[in-house]
């Protein structure tokens, strides 16, 4: 529980006219807008957030340690639980990084799919994101509204991948399986019925006073200070910043695809949950694309080095069963040298800085991701504001653990 205490003295020593001093609270990390790790030490004048000094917190994850000790295949699942709530986007950027190290380009077809599944994983992403903002400031219907939309997309992945939220889909060189034959027919349905869902939830909040007061001129981070924090995805956007990596330094195919980058003007609550809105639809419209674009075509490269047999192959020559056992006991051999590679993830650039020396396993695997930057700024879209207004301001960032922990 949230701890009070009463300073005995102002910052200059003397109290005011009132004989009144600062509070200050202690908000987290059990407090239910807090995350499960997050610590707020809060200086607070009345309702007014003086000073906030914001503690990520530990989850004891150890990703780079875990890499380290693992075949570049076995990496995967760690990836999955960055954020885990569009894992998908993760597999992807850990995956181009390997194969730029090794120097390989995968088939246009698989191209295509992981454009598709990692946008199905953004839009799952933001309407986590979204749906558990409106649920903290008391918007139920609307939050149901949203994970009802999440979960139909879940349910779509979960028959691609196997798994519904750690799906470990992706693998150096191609794809674990192409897509189910009927799966752009099952996403036609699903999509139809997240737009009617989306159209629910604007037309709930979009014109609620409650909502507007809470989020707009709330939380504000100017375009200015969020360069300097180094701002990216859509808290960078709201803030006028038109950085999107996808439109930037396009990635697999996605300069064959017509879509919009969403730019906020004010930087505040109200338009990070408008970014997340468009964005949301520009995804669906991305998918769109892919599908009546893609080829029938292998997913994988040809190369028995680094792609695993099929499983006759394992179960029927020796060929395929020692292709199989070197791949998995040793790990695909990646030349030495040194890579930064970077996608666009669900809360902005997701970077993967690889080392390898030549071995089964990377010598070093450090991530860079988008919330450690958001939340290094959290004090300063906090202070100067109300008690209430840090529940709103911190949803809008998104913050993910997995991500922030080392």
């Amino acid at each position: 529980m949230s701890e009070i205490f009463i300073e005995t003295v102002r910052d200059d020593g003397t109290p005011d006219d009132l004989g009144s001093v600062p509070m200050s609270l202690q908000m987290g990390p059990s407090h239910p807008a807090m995350h499960g790790t997050i610590k707020m030490r809060l200086r607070l004048d009345g309702e007014i957030v003086q000073k906030a000094d914001v503690e990520v917190g530990y989850l004891h994850r150890g990703f780079e340690k875990s890499c380290e000790n693992s075949t570049w295949t076995q990496v995967f699942p760690y990836t999955d639980r960055l954020n885990y709530v569009s894992p998908l986007c993760n597999n992807v950027g850990y995956a181009m990084a390997v194969e730029k190290l090794i120097g390989i380009d995968v088939p246009e077809r698989c191209k295509y799919v992981r454009m598709i599944m990692s946008e199905t994983s953004r839009v799952g992403d933001h309407l986590t994101c979204v749906g558990a903002s409106l649920m903290e400031l008391g918007a139920f219907t609307a939050f149901l509204y949203a994970i009802e939309a999440r979960e139909e997309i879940w349910r779509l992945t979960e028959e691609v991948t196997g798994a519904r939220l750690t799906h470990t889909y992706v693998r150096v060189g191609g794809l674990k399986d192409d897509l189910p034959p009927d799966f752009e027919a099952k996403y036609r349905k699903v999509e139809k019925k997240i737009r009617s869902l989306v159209d629910d939830i604007l037309l709930l909040v979009d014109r609620n006073r409650i909502f507007l007061d809470r989020m707009k001129d709330t939380g504000v981070m100017t375009r200015e200070r969020a360069i300097d924090w180094g701002f990216t995805g859509p808290c960078a956007r709201a803030s006028g910043v038109a950085y999107d990596v996808r439109k930037s330094h396009p990635y697999l195919l996605y300069d064959r695809t017509d879509f919009d980058v969403p730019v906020g003007t004010t930087g505040d609550n109200y338009d990070r949950y408008l970014v997340r809105m468009e964005e949301l639809k520009q995804s669906l419209r991305i998918i769109d694309q892919c599908f009546k674009q893609m080829k029938p075509g292998p997913v994988n490269v040809d190369d028995p080095r680094i792609v695993m047999p099929d499983r006759d192959e394992v179960y029927g020559s020796i060929e395929g069963t020692i292709q199989h056992f070197k791949i998995i006991m040793e790990g695909i051999q990646v030349p030495p040298g040194e890579v930064y590679s970077y996608t666009e993830g669900g809360n902005g650039e997701l970077g993967f800085y690889l080392v390898s020396v030549g071995e089964g396993k990377p010598y070093k695997c450090r991530v860079r991701p988008p919330c450690w930057n958001f939340m290094q700024a959290v004090h300063e879209m906090l202070e100067g504001y109300q008690i209430a207004d840090i529940v709103p301001t911190f949803g809008s960032v998104n913050m993910i653990g997995g991500e922030c922990d080392r």
